[in-house]
């Protein structure tokens, strides 16, 4: 070990091994290393047995849930977008050789006390029962508006410029309803809050458009994709990609203590007495603690089912956003449904996720909204976990960490951070200029 590395990777959850494989593709020499003997960190995909013992304290789980090892449960589950970031990313790097994918059943949204599938092109606005007929038509003209808009096309913006105009003032022009922009913000565009309101509309119009876009890459019911077996999948294909690339994992590894110089730099990592040293340190909030602040809670529970939930049109997997405005919370919750026909549980069996920022100590009572579109539940593991930011200075000490993982069940935030970090670490954008098609054979056999 006691070698010298471009970066040293502290934690193998997914931002870690992301950016482990964007590096190790780019020709850094990389060592990862975790204290866990196993890959994932806080993002990690448990058995039944493992579940059970984190959150009830023993290894002995009853027989009528199934067998242990057919069960895997993403401790931070989250759909991607057909065409999104990551789904670049793993192209980018070639991790889809390693991955079978399988597209996502249905997308909806709570809306006065109800789920609805979430309309994303002018055809389903008219077919969707979120509005009423004169409503219907203004979303279709929005709808086309958005589908029709090319940035570099001056004829299809209609006069606007949606880097200075509002997305309010956009949304104004079409004279939609509370409700509609409500659901457009949120489930389509995918935003956690109303700032983007008075923010300019490129924005939510680019959101909107890799919506509409992902939906009809494999037409089905929703624009997310999910790996076979979960996300535990990811971290390990990583791992495969790196060592493809010349660069090290070491798993087990206890203390992992980060060394610092007098000026207060990194330059290497201490366990078992050796030191491997480095210019620069990637990490998660555990490994750096005095580096980071609390920025918020994440209040979680993680259900096991023997159905589909109720009015998803039998969905097999599904992701629900319920709008804050709906909730008269402060933020979106959301649920997460995924079944035996991803390879995340035996037989018969779904599991459910429903999480939220936390704005209580009481997750039972404050995920009630969510828990009770789910219908029966054999076995339910509630759980609240801190949120962690960093509060360094990258440029004076060399160490870059990750945020923790937001409530979110999509991977667009996740994204967001793994490449701002990217450029941080390397000075430079990622090129997501990709062929997508690259990652499609696989998701259309196993879809």
């Amino acid at each position: 070990m006691d070698e010298e590395y471009d970066v040293i990777v502290l934690g193998t959850g997914l931002k870690e091994c992301i950016i482990s494989g964007l590096l190790s593709v780019d020709g850094l020499k990389v060592l990862h290393m975790d204290r866990n003997d196993y890959y994932g960190g806080e993002s990690s995909s448990l058995n039944l047995t493992k579940l059970w013992k984190r959150f009830k304290g023993n290894d002995s789980p009853p027989e009528h849930l199934g067998v242990s090892k057919e069960y895997n449960v993403d401790m931070v589950p989250k759909f991607m977008m057909a065409n999104g970031a990551l789904v670049r990313v793993l192209i980018h790097t070639s991790v889809t050789k390693y991955l079978n994918f399988k597209a996502v059943d249905g997308s909806f949204v709570y809306n006065n006390g109800k789920i609805h599938k979430v309309p994303a092109t002018d055809v389903e606005a008219l077919k969707s029962n979120l509005m009423g007929l004169f409503e219907k038509r203004r979303a279709r003209k929005f709808f086309i508006y958005v589908q029709d808009y090319e940035e570099d096309d001056p004829k299809s913006h209609e006069g606007l410029d949606l880097n200075k105009v509002t997305t309010k003032e956009v949304i104004s022009k079409y004279g939609l309803e509370d409700d509609t922009v409500d659901f457009i913000g949120h489930a389509l565009a995918l935003h956690r809050n109303d700032s983007y309101l008075d923010e300019p509309a490129i924005d939510t119009v680019k959101r909107m458009k890799l919506y509409a876009e992902s939906l009809a890459r494999f037409q089905g019911g929703s624009p997310y994709i999910y790996p076979l077996y979960g996300l535990g999948e990811l971290p390990q294909a990583f791992a495969r990609l790196s060592a493809v690339y010349g660069g090290t994992y070491m798993l087990n590894k206890p203390e992992c203590k980060v060394e610092f110089d007098e000026s207060g730099k990194a330059y290497g990592v201490t366990s078992e007495g050796e030191t491997a040293k480095c210019k620069k340190i990637v990490c998660d909030p555990s490994y750096l603690p005095e580096k980071v602040k609390k920025v918020g809670r994440v209040a979680r529970a993680i259900c096991i089912m023997k159905h589909p939930i109720p009015d998803t049109k039998d969905s097999h997997s599904v992701q629900i956003i319920l709008p804050k405005k709906q909730l008269k919370r402060k933020s979106d919750m959301y649920v997460f449904c995924c079944s035996y026909a991803h390879n995340v549980a035996p037989k018969g069996k779904f599991i459910a996720f429903v999480s939220t920022e936390a704005e209580t100590d009481k997750p039972e009572i404050e995920l009630k909204p969510g828990i009770d579109l789910l219908g029966p539940v054999e076995e339910t593991f509630f759980d609240i976990y801190d949120r962690y930011e960093p509060i360094n200075n990258p440029e004076e000490d060399s160490c870059f960490l990750t945020n923790s993982y937001d409530s979110t069940t999509h991977f667009e935030t996740t994204v967001k951070d793994v490449l701002a970090l990217y450029n941080k670490i390397t000075g430079k954008e990622l090129d997501l200029s990709v062929d997508l098609n690259a990652a499609s054979a696989t998701e259309q056999e196993a879809a």
